[in-house]
């Protein structure tokens, strides 16, 4: 019995030597004595080691129930309590399915108390549970559940070597002794691979995305892409446009937004996509690029890219948030620009920015009617410096530099200039939400670049819908204006129903003239507008030169949008004006335009493009139809059952025939010189759109 002991007290010191290099091993001979009062543990993470064995013994999970600081900041108080303490809460939305529930409102739990020298001390505790105790099945809490820094590299280095991640789990249940000693279950490597495993920028990885590029441009002379090296030849930065996205942007490259948020979210490595709006008001590609980092010469350079794919032409107005450093490479590259930030991002740090002070509601209140109420530059500077003065606000830094760079996001002073009806980069955003379909955490970035395209596709479907709605069907007119069919006539639907608002929300605006000088006419809108509970009227100025029939107000939703809006609106059929000039009717809005990138394919590498995939996708097709016939009954279900295995044994002697008739293949007398249209010659003309940027 002694040398028992002895044995496997030695055992146990061989495990204990081995937890650096192996993982951990349960041993649930080694009894933890239960809490009592007066205990004392020499830190924190004793006593939360401890209370976790214990209940690892008993069977059930560790959750921290309540803890309390002291006036240094430090843990005062804490309370650990069994995981099933408190009520449940329902939060299924469909009461058909609800969640399972856990919660028993068990009072199992120890407090302690932090004394001195950091070491803390059980002051009160309650051990008996109100549920049921399971030893054996401890190992699946999520408390229980620990992977050690070298199961994670074995992990890892598996992934790396295609090792499938059941077979990678299976050595490590072998190496652990079996499922009951295992710390971690096969979800959690599951969970931390798909956590690790990122689009990486691998030196294979790039060569195959550059030979993908260079069969994309062999088949399309206008797909364009740019790989930007490092001075060890390793890939750092990557831009592409296929030929349709080029040939957009001659239609809707005057706005554009840029967005670096989506896959620094997702993959931590920027997915960098420039967004427009098409004639339907929707979100189309114009580029895309995949960039290692943030800074000013990684942004020069993309957008320098961009740049060259397009021509030369830089766009009229870019969207971006408020990096730093891409304000400094738009500055350089597109110096002409109109540089917005986005609205938004800068409206949700309202909170974080001024929920400290003590009249916070009064001040995002006035802040938000500075911003959205302020119809010219000069009512916001006098809305803005009355709120200043008034909460005493002149040491708010994030206030300050806002208001110094005004003129790049407040909509007073940039709705002089066109933005196609985007304020905000959530055009980007909603394009990020269209490719979630076809990336996720495992994406390589070859794969990446070919699901690209497949998503690209899907949103040229939709625009083409889009197109074949908009002649194959029309919104009727509410009213009997001219104007109304002008726009029915001529715009898509989506824009048609703007202008639709427009027209109805005329109703609410009163007309008052205010002078006359000549063919010149000045005219104070009165519109009633409903904000919450409350009615308020808002004043506008409009401007007509009745000469050349130019109408201008104060709002301007037509520079800013391209739409025409009620107080205009109202003031032309004031004077009588029932058909609107052509140069209120934009082109970017018209459905009955050609536009030459709808005429631009879009896959080059597709596998349907194949005879013999078209032949294959033709036949299922076919026997689809057939077998929805032939299901009907068992008499022609037996007849084409029949019918298929005749056809079998036909194709199969056909094939066997026409083996049987091959000869030794003959060397051709004919010139085998690479003709026109080939790949040398086309990867001779295909290189002129080839980048390679080296940066030292």
């Amino acid at each position: 019995m002694e040398e028992d002991a002895l044995s496997s007290s030695s055992s146990m010191e061989v495990v204990e030597e081995q937890k650096e290099n192996e993982m951990e091993i349960v041993n649930l001979e080694d009894k933890v004595e239960a809490p009592k009062i007066g205990m004392t543990f020499s830190s924190y993470d004793e006593l939360y080691d401890y209370y976790i064995r214990y209940a690892k013994q008993l069977g059930f999970a560790v959750c921290i129930r309540s803890s309390t600081k002291g006036d240094d900041g430090e843990l005062k108080y804490i309370t650990l309590a069994c995981s099933r303490s408190g009520h449940s809460q329902h939060t299924s939305k469909n009461i058909f399915r609800p969640h399972p529930i856990t919660k028993t409102n068990c009072q199992a739990k120890i407090r302690a108390i932090s004394i001195d020298g950091g070491s803390w001390q059980v002051n009160s505790l309650s051990l008996n549970h109100n549920h049921g105790l399971s030893p054996g099945k401890a190992q699946f809490y999520q408390c229980n559940r620990v992977m050690r820094p070298y199961v994670k590299r074995k992990l890892e280095m598996n992934d790396k070597t295609g090792i499938r991640m059941n077979k990678s789990y299976n050595a490590c249940v072998v190496e652990a002794g079996g499922h009951e000693n295992m710390t971690f279950l096969e979800k959690d490597c599951r969970n931390y691979i798909e956590k690790v495993r990122r689009l990486r920028l691998g030196q294979g990885d790039a060569a195959a995305v550059q030979d993908y590029f260079l069969k994309m441009q062999a088949n399309n002379t206008n797909f364009f892409y740019a790989m930007d090296l490092d001075e060890k030849a390793r890939l750092k930065n990557l831009f592409w446009a296929d030929a349709r996205s080029r040939a957009a942007y001659e239609e809707f490259g005057d706005v554009v937004t840029f967005d670096t948020t989506y896959l620094t979210n997702k993959y931590d490595m920027p997915f960098t996509p420039f967004v427009g709006v098409n004639h339907h008001g929707h979100s189309i590609l114009l580029g895309c690029g995949l960039i290692s980092n943030e800074d000013t010469d990684t942004f020069t350079w993309l957008f320098q890219t961009w740049l060259t794919c397009m021509s030369g032409r830089a766009p009229s107005g870019i969207i971006t948030d408020q990096d730093k450093a891409m304000k400094k490479a738009i500055e350089k590259v597109f110096p002409n620009t109109r540089h917005r930030w986005c609205l938004w991002h800068i409206m949700k740090k309202i909170p974080e920015k001024l929920k400290g002070y003590k009249e916070y509601e009064s001040i995002k209140f006035i802040f938000q009617k500075a911003v959205y109420d302020t119809l010219s530059p000069n009512e916001f500077e006098c809305s803005w410096n009355s709120m200043i003065e008034k909460y005493k606000l002149h040491g708010n830094e994030w206030l300050l530099g806002m208001y110094t760079e005004r003129h790049r996001w407040v909509p007073a002073f940039v709705k002089d200039n066109f933005w196609a009806g985007m304020s905000t980069t959530q055009r980007s955003e909603s394009m990020h939400a269209f490719f979630d379909g076809y990336v996720n955490v495992k994406t390589t970035l070859k794969q990446f670049v070919e699901q690209y395209e497949n998503a690209l596709k899907d949103k040229v479907q939709k625009e083409t819908q889009e197109d074949f709605n908009c002649f194959n069907s029309w919104l009727p007119c509410i009213t009997h204006y001219d104007m109304e069919k002008q726009f029915a006539d001529a715009y898509t639907t989506a824009k048609f129903k703007e202008f639709q608002m427009e027209l109805i929300g005329k109703i609410y605006c009163s007309l008052f003239p205010i002078k006359e000088d000549g063919t010149f006419s000045e005219y104070k809108v009165l519109e009633d507008v409903k904000i919450g509970d409350s009615q308020q009227s808002v004043n506008f100025t409009v401007l007509l030169n009745e000469k050349d029939c130019e109408v201008k107000c104060n709002c301007r939703l037509f520079e800013s949008r391209g739409i025409l809006c009620r107080h205009a609106i109202v003031t032309l059929l004031h004077n009588k004006v029932y058909r609107i000039p052509e140069r209120y009717i934009m082109r970017r809005w018209r459905k009955d335009v050609k536009r030459c990138h709808t005429r631009v394919r879009i896959s080059y590498s597709d596998y349907s493009a194949k005879a013999e995939a078209k032949r294959f996708d033709s036949l299922c097709n076919s026997f689809h139809e057939v077998a929805d016939m032939a299901s009907e009954s068992e008499d022609k279900f037996n007849l084409v059952i029949t019918w298929v295995g005749e056809m079998k044994n036909n194709l199969k002697h056909t094939e066997g025939i026409c083996r049987s008739n091959q000869t030794t293949p003959k060397v051709s007398t004919e010139n085998n010189s690479v003709g026109e249209g080939h790949g040398i010659s086309n990867e001779s003309k295909n290189i002129l759109t080839l980048i390679i940027s080296f940066s030292f």
